[in-house]
């Protein structure tokens, strides 16, 4: 009876996602298969998938020794011996399934090693230990070349990140739209999943090939990527030149330095105000309406007796006892956020008319940044000259770049607030109600610190606005 074997085909590296290269291995495997009289069991195939980095889990290859282990497979054939193993650890796995049951078969393409025999498993220990070796030296060699590359404000290669044409050095005018939109809805209060939500729904933020689901993270990284600004980066860090400046990149632009940083401080400040925490609402002024009794905050809720035929409000705004209230105060909830709404973009309208004569306001710690990183240079470049020691150098450094991170952390500060008024200006020509329930919240805290609504006495049915008070910043 014919062996039943597996053929396993793996590709480091697929841009194209088409899957051509392990196609190939699989004709070749095939071939092999037939000559020898075996029989084709399954196919397994790792596409993309790297069998050097020890962080990446191959399914196939664990697939195939579970089948090998099971008695599903009676033995594995592939192109080459470093598509199975590349780490020394993955190959005495192999070995220890043929050491268990020596009738099982082995073959490859490119050269003829037998897991069965002893001189067969010295052999494809040290051809392992040969690829691992090649891998470490291509690694290396590849990590310098980037290091340099980043270093000149060029890009590595590979897909280019959502936001840019092929190519990753011309703006994708639609996608870099999305982006700018979803940084305002950030400015304006709108929460990371809102967002990340809204483009899953509309298929947007997927820069490669058979991606289908975002992650809040990825998200999060496309609206808060140095690159956006032209920052180069490695490693995951802002790359610094010689001169103590951030290296810029060979490629457009979709931020300025300013609008960036106001888009990370935002994001930094929610991270460190609400670790973990859901900022989720589902009524306008839950949070913000006060009972004008208790002064406790008042809490939407659906209304029971709200039917889709009925004429009456789906939700009120009620002095819960449960929140610690005194219950005795509630208020139909539309017409009072009706009425919010109003006063709010008059407000903000006449607001806008005013800011609009004023000149721009200026960060005033511009000139002590700008000295800050000249002394920082100077410093380091007076240590490649050996003027001063390294060990000048270093007690002299620290208090600099703290000095230098600080101002760089007020500077963005100062732009999200200014970008954040502006955002929230420009939505109060919108349409107030299809924005998101976060962004409208943001609108009516940029000009009220609450609403309190005052109790209406028995059997009144009738809005009366004299009875909401709006809390002025």
């Amino acid at each position: 009876m014919a062996p039943k074997v597996a053929v396993y085909a793996r590709i480091s590296r697929d841009d194209e996602g088409d899957g051509l290269g392990v196609a190939r291995q699989r004709e070749d495997c095939e071939r092999l298969a037939e000559l020898r009289g075996w029989d084709i069991a399954k196919f397994y195939e790792d596409n993309d998938v790297s069998a050097f980095k020890r962080n990446v889990r191959r399914p196939e290859f664990e697939l195939v020794l579970s089948d090998l282990d099971s008695g599903l497979i009676d033995g594995v054939v592939a192109y080459d011996l470093d598509r199975l193993a590349r780490q020394p650890k993955d190959l005495e796995r192999l070995i220890d399934l043929y050491d268990a049951r020596k009738q099982r078969v082995f073959a490859t393409v490119t050269n003829d090693v037998n897991l069965a025999s002893a001189d067969g498993r010295t052999m494809a220990r040290v051809m392992v230990a040969f690829a691992n070796k090649s891998s470490h030296d291509a690694a290396r060699r590849i990590q310098r070349k980037h290091l340099e590359l980043a270093q000149q404000g060029k890009s590595n290669g590979g897909p280019a990140p959502y936001g840019w044409l092929e190519g990753g050095r011309n703006v994708a005018p639609e996608a870099a739209r999305h982006i700018r939109e979803a940084q305002q809805q950030l400015l304006a209060g709108v929460r990371v999943g809102t967002i990340r939500t809204d483009w899953q729904n509309k298929g947007l933020g997927h820069p490669r090939k058979g991606t289908t689901r975002l992650a809040h993270h990825h998200v999060e990284h496309m609206l808060t990527s140095p690159r956006l600004c032209g920052f180069r980066t490695y490693h995951g860090e802002i790359l610094l030149g010689d001169d103590g400046k951030p290296v810029r990149g060979d490629w457009e632009t979709i931020n300025t330095i300013e609008e960036w940083e106001a888009v990370c401080a935002v994001v930094a400040e929610r991270k460190r105000k609400d670790p973990g925490r859901s900022l989720a609402r589902k009524y306008l002024l839950s949070g913000i309406a006060r009972c004008g009794l208790c002064h406790a905050k008042i809490r939407g809720q659906v209304n029971r007796q709200w039917t889709p035929d009925s004429k009456a409000s789906k939700f009120s705004y009620q002095c819960s006892v449960v929140n610690g209230g005194c219950g005795k105060v509630g208020r139909v909830g539309d017409p009072v956020d009706d009425f919010i709404i109003g006063l709010v973009i008059a407000e903000q309208r006449a607001k806008a008319g005013e800011r609009a004569a004023a000149p721009a306001e200026q960060w005033p710690k511009a000139s002590e940044l700008a000295a800050v990183e000249s002394d920082i240079a100077e410093l380091t470049q007076a240590a490649k000259e050996k003027r001063i020691t390294i060990s000048t150098l270093l007690q002299l450094l620290p208090d600099l770049e703290r000095r230098r991170d600080g101002l760089k952390l007020e500077r963005g500060r100062f732009n999200k607030e200014r970008q954040q008024t502006n955002s929230l200006i420009a939505d109060s020509d919108k349409d107030f109600k299809s924005l998101p329930i976060e962004r409208q919240q943001a609108l009516i805290l940029h000009s009220l610190s609450a609403v309190l609504i005052h109790p209406a006495g028995r059997g009144k049915r009738k809005f009366d606005p004299d009875l909401i008070e709006p809390v002025w910043r």
